[in-house]
């Protein structure tokens, strides 16, 4: 066989002696072949007993935790038409600083003496309010006054109703007086002319006791015309008192509406001059809205009105502030089916863009250029088929940098349980979640719990043996 290999020499005695067991003999670098082969399957599968921290991958971008931290935009509170830029963009800014200056568009405010008019409208307002209720008091004051003449004049009235009455009382007993002297001056007749007949009197004594009669007679006429008048006199007073008292309840009456007339217009200056007072603040605050300012100490980002003199509507944005120094946040979005294992305080390490780094997943200790954070923020809602999880710098690790900015892209990963490698290739042939890791602190208390529970029944169980 010219095409044969040299036979290898024999090392058996007993076989040396046949060619044929030198040809059939292993070669020298197939024995090395398969002992580095053997040394690297054993250290393959040694390996596949090696921790590997299982992870939850996801991408997002930087944040704030903090909805005052995140770029706002920067409203008119009022229409108006710029006037004057005081800030360009990218400039620091401090609260307070002015941004922008605004003018007046609407003709009721064009007045540049508004606010010191209104004033004194309110002044002239407040001063006839002042002298109505003065005149509300003299109103009260005129009511008293004629309450008080109303008694006085009843009084008056009553004591002339009484001095009536006595008067009519004394012209009865007058009356009854020349009733009797009548009736004496009439039977007197009749006996004067009783004697005159029989010739005892002579006709002059009979004509004197006639001219008596006759002054009797007249006189108790007076007295009864006395008597009547009195009587008229006394049915006048009587009215007059009664007529009294409608006539000062009439005065009353018409000085009470007029004290409320004057109460009403009180009342209706009070709700004016509480609107003027109204509109005066308002057009004092909306005297500050003509300077458009920063709400925080930040940067201006960006100008979204350009030039002099353009207009801007009520609640339009005019520029965009950056807070200074935010609390920065990774926002990642994960899977539905990774959301059972994250929790809050979950460790994450993170990955931003633009910063070299270094990156082994599954050994987080041996990566370079990571940093580390920890979960802050589940939403219980998806967005888009994920959820969102906001990551905040850990405070036992390395800070993150500081030339980071909001809107930059961040790699994370969540760290999970270590388990060993062969047991995540497995898991990722066959599409398995990571293992379920729970509350270590949650289970280390429930141990505690179990142990002091168990103390507490031992301690029961010798006080009752005792």
């Amino acid at each position: 066989m010219p095409f044969a290999e040299k036979p290898l020499a024999a090392t058996d005695p007993t076989t040396s002696r046949f060619r044929s067991f030198g040809y059939v003999q292993t070669p020298r670098t197939g024995r090395v072949l398969a002992r580095v082969l053997a040394v690297l399957g054993g250290l393959v599968l040694l390996a596949g007993f090696l921790p590997w921290t299982q992870n939850i991958r996801s991408t997002g971008t930087l944040t704030t935790l903090r909805p005052q931290d995140r770029p706002q935009t920067v409203p008119s509170t009022i229409a108006g038409r710029i006037d004057r830029w005081r800030v360009r963009e990218g400039q620091a800014v401090r609260k307070g600083d002015t941004l922008v200056t605004i003018t007046e568009i609407k003709e009721k405010y064009f007045d540049p003496e508004l606010l010191a008019r209104t004033r004194e409208q309110l002044e002239a307002k407040i001063a006839s309010l002042q002298e109505n209720r003065a005149k509300g008091e003299a109103l009260s004051e005129q009511q008293n006054a004629l309450r008080a003449g109303l008694q006085v004049s009843l009084d008056k009235a009553r004591n002339k109703v009484s001095q009536t009455r006595l008067k009519v009382n004394s012209d009865e007993a007058e009356l009854r007086a020349a009733n009797n002297d009548f009736d004496i001056a009439r039977q007197q007749l009749a006996r004067q002319e009783e004697l005159y007949r029989q010739g005892l009197k002579s006709l002059t004594e009979l004509e004197q006791r006639r001219l008596k009669f006759q002054e009797s007679t007249a006189k108790r006429q007076a007295v009864e015309n006395k008597l009547g008048a009195s009587r008229q006199e006394l049915t006048n007073a009587q009215l007059e008192l009664s007529s009294l008292a409608a006539e000062y309840q009439d005065k009353l009456a018409k000085s009470e509406s007029e004290r409320r007339s004057t109460t009403g217009y009180q009342f209706d200056t009070e709700g004016q001059i509480a609107k003027m007072r109204n509109e005066l603040a308002n057009l004092s605050i909306r005297a500050g809205y003509y300077q458009i300012t920063a709400p925080q100490d930040g940067y201006v980002v960006r100008a979204l009105k350009e030039g002099i003199g353009e207009m801007v509507k009520e609640g339009e944005a005019i520029v965009t502030v950056m807070p200074n120094a935010p609390a920065l946040a990774a926002e990642l979005y994960v899977q539905p089916m990774d959301i059972p294992l994250l929790r809050v305080g979950r460790q994450v390490r993170l990955q931003f863009d633009g910063w070299p780094a270094l990156v082994f997943s599954g050994w987080p200790g041996t990566s370079f250029g990571t940093f580390g954070g920890i979960v802050s923020v589940i939403d219980n809602i998806d967005s888009q088929g994920q959820y969102r999880i906001l990551v905040t710098p850990d405070p036992a690790q390395e800070p993150w940098p500081k030339p980071l900015r909001v809107g930059s892209g961040v790699y994370g990963w969540a760290l999970l349980d270590d388990v060993p490698i062969w047991y995540e290739l497995w898991r990722q042939v066959n599409g398995f979640p990571p293992n379920f890791v729970g509350n270590p602190n949650a289970s280390a208390k429930d141990g505690k719990a179990k142990k002091a529970d168990k103390a507490a029944k031992a301690d029961s169980e010798e006080e009752e043996a005792k």
